[in-house]
């Protein structure tokens, strides 16, 4: 199985080819959900799709369905060189609101 990527900007995409990973650009929602349903359809053998958290953050619809599918590719949100989106607390708030253990 193959990674993905699909990006809002050109250096992930040069970055991630580097290491050997295929991408394309995709700005705004259109491009990406067009980019995402490409992937679904056409590479069957790509086994984890890498989203940017910019290009995920216009399509949350979609970011949710494929979370939700119990087929690959795996979905794997990953931040640009402009830093996370999240907060730095986000891996803690996520455990805590998933199974309600609070990490120290």
């Amino acid at each position: 199985m193959k990674g993905f990527l699909i990006s809002d900007n050109h250096d992930s995409v040069v970055l991630l080819r580097l290491a050997g990973i295929p991408g394309v650009q995709a700005h705004g929602a259109e491009e990406t959900a067009a980019a995402v349903q490409d992937v679904l359809e056409k590479r069957r053998d790509v086994g984890v799709l890498v989203l940017t958290e910019r290009a995920a953050a216009t399509v949350p619809a979609l970011v949710k369905a494929l979370r939700e599918r119990d087929e690959p590719p795996l979905l794997v949100e990953i931040p640009d060189r402009h830093g996370s989106l999240r907060g730095a607390d986000f891996l803690t708030r996520y455990i805590r609101e998933a199974i309600g253990v609070k990490v120290e």
